[in-house]
């Protein structure tokens, strides 16, 4: 059975070696103007002009076509997904994975929503190409990938929540306040996929140790981290040597923001992918 891996553009993974891989983009909607996450984006550009935008913003996914296509002519098939609670995207890899194994008996497609987005998702692309490397079987590999998905855990720092706020992800009032002074929020993906906040932090420096600790209050020890930045390429350094400072060992990556991220993240934010309890 030949396999392929299909990601929507979340995931900030347009490449993925030793593999047949493909992305499939989410969109960014301002002012009539639309982005597309593919590479090549101008990011920068993008949030710039949101930021001088009075109106409102919004993103829209892949559709039930866009996957399909994106399937090409594999017979075994994991797609990964943005979280459910966030976007469509899932529900219409689903209607794209039956309507192919219909049209295409014997078949494979199986639908992995990460309840999560970016770098974790990074984590369980990386984890896929890992088991198909080993020649496994295509249920062997999905109950595998879906194990390891048990123990991947993402958190972020952001240093603005304008976008989050816009699309009714949290209080517009407390929007308002994160930038000032220096506030910044931290917070993680909850256990049914949602974006919960849990500290305000003044200053990067608390920030990133506040991150730090809550990697370690869920089980962190060392494991694989993926760290993906909007426009903060030091922030995103001085996390990986904290990190590194405490496990020598461990095996700390850093990515970027691609356009659906850069939108929820925004200029200064962080990602956190890592492997946890």
């Amino acid at each position: 059975m030949n396999y392929k891996i299909v990601a929507d553009s979340s995931s900030n993974v347009f490449e993925l070696s030793g593999v047949d891989y493909a992305h499939v983009p989410l969109k960014i909607l301002n002012q009539g103007v639309e982005y597309v996450d593919v590479p090549g984006l101008d990011v920068f550009g993008m949030l710039d002009a949101m930021k001088a935008s009075r109106e409102g913003s919004s993103t829209s996914c892949p559709n039930v076509y866009e996957w399909k296509e994106a399937f090409g002519d594999a017979e075994g098939i994991f797609a990964v997904t943005i979280t459910s609670n966030l976007s469509g995207s899932c529900a219409a890899a689903r209607t794209a994975a039956e309507d192919y194994m219909e049209e295409h008996p014997g078949r494979r497609v199986s639908v992995i929503d990460t309840l999560s987005v970016g770098p974790e998702a990074h984590l369980v692309l990386d984890k896929l190409a890992e088991l198909m490397a080993q020649g496994l079987e295509f249920d062997e590999i999905d109950r595998q990938v879906r194990e390891y998905l048990q123990t991947t855990r993402l958190c972020f720092s952001l240093e603005s929540i304008e976008n989050l706020a816009r699309n009714g992800r949290c209080s517009m009032a407390v929007a308002k306040l994160v930038g000032v002074m220096g506030i910044r929020i931290v917070g993680r993906a909850s256990d049914e996929g949602t974006l919960q906040q849990l500290h305000k932090c003044r200053g990067e420096k608390k920030a990133l140790a506040a991150v730090f600790d809550e990697m370690k209050s869920r089980g962190y020890c060392g494991g694989k981290v993926w760290i993906d930045h909007c426009l903060n390429l030091n922030a995103a350094m001085a996390l990986k040597d904290l990190i590194r400072s405490e496990f020598p060992g461990s095996v700390v990556k850093v990515g970027t923001c691609m356009g659906l991220c850069s939108y929820y993240a925004e200029h200064g934010g962080l990602l956190i992918g890592y492997e946890g309890a």
